[in-house]
């Protein structure tokens, strides 16, 4: 198993009960081949640049350790979300 953390933004113009259901979904797709090790919600953010003409963001970081192949299952989900915006995947272990 190797350790991952994942940074997510989600779209600032959802209620929170959807905010809420993005965050389960993606700890779920991670329980599925693996395991979460922490949850860190860092909530309304002001970002960098606008992304589709939003200057906010909904900021999740998840500490995760799975097998090589879940990082790019989790990816194509993500990508295909409408709910996130932006995101990355970062392998903690590598140097």
């Amino acid at each position: 198993m190797i350790n991952y953390e994942i940074m997510f933004i989600v779209d600032p113009t959802l209620d929170d009960e959807m905010k809420e259901k993005t965050v389960e979904t993606v700890k779920e797709i991670i329980a599925s081949d693996g395991e979460v090790t922490n949850v860190d919600v860092w909530g309304l953010r002001k970002l960098a640049y606008p992304i589709e003409k939003k200057n906010e963001g909904y900021y999740v970081v998840v500490e995760f350790k799975a097998a090589p192949t879940l990082p790019k299952e989790l990816d194509r989900r993500l990508r295909i979300s409408d709910n996130v915006i932006r995101h990355l995947i970062v392998n903690k272990d590598e140097k």
